[in-house]
């Protein structure tokens, strides 16, 4: 800021130049652009007046407010843990929107048939609320509220489809389920969820 001072007492300027280098030089310094509050005023003679002074106001709220995330609100009869409750509710539907779009892969839709194209929406849902769900045991669990890792995980216990040929021409199908891994085996019975050996077809 004395740099820009000094230029404007040696050289004519415009006023709208001396503004936009201020501009650049607190764009570069955002945290500390509320500390100065800036005048410039173009002179008869070409020069520039430009005059700075620090905010000590803002400098003192600054450190008072640092590491701090602090909301405004007109509702004045709740508590403080009942606004902060309210506003984290926000980012409940922004987080399924991602969810959506990404773990559970709504979009893009390739159908072209109306009929698929609310089927493909149906199933993403029912996926939504089954990892609703996951995430309640998660948390009942004592696993924390965000399910993907616990998922990842799960995930990697395989299903394995066994087929056997007979003499008569009649192949016998079965489904297994591997063993999980011990990590695995822990996970599922802190969630209270148990695998079974195998699966019948109607299990499908």
């Amino acid at each position: 800021m004395e740099k820009i001072a000094e230029a404007c007492r040696k050289r004519k300027q415009k006023a709208g130049e001396v503004e936009r280098r201020v501009g650049r030089f607190l764009g570069r310094n955002t945290r500390a652009a509320g500390l100065f509050e800036v005048r410039v005023a173009q002179r008869t003679d070409g020069f520039v007046d430009f005059t700075w002074v620090r905010r000590e106001a803002w400098r003192q709220w600054a450190q008072n407010s640092e590491g701090c995330y602090l909301l405004r609100s007109n509702v004045t009869d709740w508590t403080p843990e009942e606004l902060w409750r309210a506003y984290i509710q926000l980012t409940e539907p922004e987080a399924a929107f991602r969810i959506h779009k990404s773990d559970l892969q709504l979009r893009p839709v390739w159908h072209q048939k109306r009929e698929r194209v609310e089927a493909h929406i149906l199933v993403c849902f029912l996926g939504y609320v089954l990892w609703r769900t996951l995430g309640q045991f998660c948390r009942q669990a004592g696993l924390g509220d965000e399910p993907r890792k616990v998922f990842g995980e799960i995930s990697q216990i395989a299903l394995v489809d066994v087929v056997l040929p007979t003499r008569g021409g009649v192949s016998i199908r079965k489904r297994c389920v591997a063993r999980p891994s011990d990590h695995q085996a822990i996970l599922l019975q802190r969630l209270g969820l148990h695998l079974l050996s195998s699966l019948r077809k109607f299990d499908l």
